[in-house]
């Protein structure tokens, strides 16, 4: 247990900008995450996770703005189920702006995205000034983190660890189709 860990959303934004992996609270769950567009970090943390570069990763945003970078233009009927479930615990599976890392889509033409409601989270995302990768934290194939603790005996050599209580969700935000609308998990 080498991690540093507080309650500092302002030392959290500064080890994301150092482009390193840090842990926090989100809807149901802790996440893992850093800069979406610092390539090094995203490939530092899906090692991290022992997880396949071929799943893909969530974003999340504190506002539509900060998605805007990593999102295609997208039609008026996903817009307005957006604007329904946003901000919220709701992820959606998008279009991928082509700009957009092949690590952060797992090589696919979408990317999953959230504008969160989780006050810290959100909060974070300002801080930083730019959406976050978030991937619940976990090794891949075993159950998220549900606090700092967790977290804290779970990986080590994270660069900062927010130690503020998740959400009301009862485990990882479900996940619906942009297209179809179909809930995906």
């Amino acid at each position: 247990m080498n991690n540093q860990r507080g309650t500092s959303i302002q030392r959290a934004a500064s080890v994301v900008a150092q482009g390193d992996i840090i842990a926090y609270p989100t809807e149901g769950v802790f996440g893992l995450g850093c800069n979406p567009f610092n390539e090094q970090a995203v490939e530092s943390l899906i090692k991290l996770k022992a997880r396949s570069s071929e799943k893909g990763l969530i974003i999340i945003a504190a506002n539509r703005r900060q998605l805007e970078p990593l999102i295609a233009p997208i039609s008026e009927a996903i817009d307005e189920q957006l604007r329904a479930s946003w901000p919220g615990p709701v992820t959606w599976i998008l279009p991928a702006a082509t700009t957009a890392s092949e690590l952060l889509t797992g090589g696919r033409t979408t990317i999953a995205a959230r504008v969160t409601a989780h006050r810290a989270a959100a909060e974070l995302c300002e801080a930083c000034g730019h959406a976050l990768v978030s991937t619940s934290a976990n090794v891949s194939g075993h159950s998220p983190c549900l606090d700092a603790t967790a977290v804290d005996a779970t990986f080590t050599n994270l660069g900062y660890i927010v130690d503020l209580p998740v959400g009301d969700l009862q485990g990882p935000t479900p996940i619906f189709d942009g297209v179809s609308g179909k809930q995906l998990r």
